[in-house]
């Protein structure tokens, strides 16, 4: 699930407890789903979302979208039954929340055996310990859990999120050097497209591979700001172009734009038009 080919735009929270939903999820055009089993599902109701979980996993329709189940943490009495019901699911990746350490990870996948890992980011000490839990041999992707963090980092709302900066960087770097898919964390306010937008233009200039989202309303806003768009397409078009013909003449240097065109451009420009096909591919789909 390499993040540099396989869209991860869109990556919408689900409670695993509602039949409704999950229905109609099928029908959604995210690139991801997280099937929550933990805060969209009241104590008393847990096991009976574990089999309504299992039962829709079973029955299938989810498509290309990517299935991530998140559990309820292992300290918790209901966190070893979620991580024992998943290894026997179809899902895709299982989500440990409130992720501290590697020894935390470690402790989930001797229950899960081999299936891929994604970890919620979402507490100090997960923030500090972010490189080693990235280098675990089972981690696939970060999760952003910023509402969690900035309870616990005694934040104030501010639309720049300057408080979580540090937070989201270390992360990103861990990520990033580990090659795992990393997402941003929710936008809490699901009328507001504009505000939604801004924060998506963020984390994407950040390097955010997409959006977690609480409701279908944020889908195409999320889609959109993390997609290439038409003009970052064709920049990626002409670069490829231009220094493949000076590789080709034996010249020294492309130039688009005005600007030099070196190796590392094309690595990023072919990047660029290989997640744009993907996008394109699942659509069609």
């Amino acid at each position: 699930m390499d993040p540099r080919q396989r869209p991860y735009r869109s990556v919408l929270y689900i409670p695993g407890s509602k039949e409704r939903a999950l229905e109609k999820a099928r029908t959604l055009p995210v690139d991801a789903i997280i099937f929550d089993l933990e805060d969209a599902v009241a104590a008393d109701e847990k096991g009976n979302a574990r089999e309504t979980l299992k039962a829709a996993l079973a029955a299938g329709g989810y498509g290309a979208r990517v299935k991530i189940v998140r559990i309820n943490g292992l300290d918790t009495p209901w966190g070893r039954a979620d991580a024992e019901a998943v290894r026997e699911m179809d899902a895709d990746v299982v989500l440990l929340p409130k992720v501290n350490s590697a020894a935390d990870v470690d402790a989930l996948a001797a229950i899960t055996g081999d299936l891929p890992i994604w970890a919620m980011m979402e507490t100090p000490r997960g923030m500090l310990n972010a490189a080693e839990i990235a280098a675990h041999p089972l981690m696939a992707g970060f999760v952003m859990g910023t509402n969690d963090l900035a309870k616990e980092l005694q934040t104030r709302f501010r639309p720049d999120r300057l408080p979580l900066l540090t937070a989201l960087g270390l992360c990103l770097l861990a990520a990033k050097a580990e090659g795992l898919v990393i997402v941003d964390g929710v936008y809490n306010a699901f009328k507001d497209t504009e505000g939604l937008a801004v924060e998506c233009a963020q984390g994407r200039d950040m390097g955010f591979d997409g959006k977690t989202l609480i409701h279908p309303a944020q889908i195409e806003v999320a889609n959109t700001a993390f997609a290439p768009s038409e003009a970052e397409i064709d920049l990626a078009r002409r670069q490829i172009a231009a220094f493949e013909e000076v590789q080709t003449q034996g010249q020294g240097v492309a130039v688009v734009d005005g600007k030099i065109v070196e190796n590392l451009h094309v690595v990023t420009a072919r990047e660029i038009l290989a997640k744009a096909e993907a996008i394109s591919a699942l659509q069609a789909g």
